[in-house]
């Protein structure tokens, strides 16, 4: 797997990593499956306790690949993770679909899987970036972490697993979507979305050594204590929050199509990519 790199750093820990360092970690759909089979990889091991997600490079993601083509050839050549059909269908039902599958059907997988996750995380986190760390349970930060959901500049939103109150809070949730602004790693840290923040080049050994200290724990226990913090904050009403939000992110998609025949605001193609287009 050339885009997502595999490792065992350690005992009973397990390291992903995103390695598409041309793009920033872009996430085009291979990718994506990519990094769910690392991730079937590393839960079905029971060798493996405790699962690290890091990236190469100066930036964690930069989110979807925009310019991504043939999307769904790209899920009908791999084994659907989701229950969801109708990926070639007309109008809305294909987009929404598309999505079920891949953004907020692999997030919510991810945030469910029965061990420990701890994401890694340096440089700019985007949008779709968010969707790979949100899910992981625990957030180690370099200090030249940003984190941004720039979505309601491309007309849409929010994010697809739209956790941001449950993340930050509703008030920093509803500026961080209105302005489209950065949180730094302290600000995300004092808000609680990250546990620590540690210098860039300590990164990995921080991560790692955290991930190492949890894995000497029964991991039986380890998956419980997991599934227990989650039906909390489930029933705190984060599921349903989750999909009404989804849905209304389908509708500015429909809206954007009807508007301008493309599923965001092409102000925001032509700001990010006129000048190399």
């Amino acid at each position: 797997m050339s885009d997502i790199l595999y490792e065992r750093p350690a005992d009973k820990v397990a390291r992903i990593v995103l390695n598409r360092v041309d793009t920033r970690n872009a996430q085009s759909m291979s990718f994506l499956y990519e990094l769910n089979d690392a991730f079937d990889r590393a839960a079905q091991d029971d060798d493996v306790s405790v699962i690290i997600l890091a990236a190469n490079g100066p930036h964690f993601s930069a989110g979807h690949d925009l310019r991504e083509e043939d999307r769904i050839g790209v899920i009908t050549e791999h084994d659907r993770v989701g229950t969801w059909c109708g990926f070639a269908c007309d109008g809305a039902q294909s987009q929404m679909a598309v999505e079920k599958e891949m953004y907020i059907g692999l997030s919510e997988r991810w945030r469910n899987l029965p061990k420990p996750t701890i994401a890694a995380v340096q440089g700019k986190v985007i949008a779709g970036g968010l969707m790979l760390v949100w899910p992981c349970d625990l957030v180690i930060a370099s200090d030249d972490a940003q984190f941004q959901d720039n979505t309601a500049s491309m007309g849409v939103a929010g994010v697809e697993f739209f956790n941001h109150p449950f993340e930050v809070g509703v008030r920093k949730a509803k500026e961080m979507l209105f302005t489209s602004d950065f949180l730094s790693a302290e600000e995300a840290r004092e808000l609680g979305m990250v546990n620590r923040v540690v210098p860039r080049d300590e990164l990995a050994d921080s991560a790692l050594a955290l991930a190492s200290r949890i894995a000497q724990k029964p991991l039986f226990a380890l998956r419980l204590a997991k599934e227990s913090v989650n039906a909390a904050q489930d029933n705190q009403g984060r599921v349903n929050a989750m999909q009404t939000a989804f849905a209304y992110h389908q509708l500015t998609h429909s809206h954007n199509q009807q508007v301008h025949g493309m599923l965001i605001d092409p102000s925001f193609m032509t700001a990010t990519f006129g000048a190399r287009s």
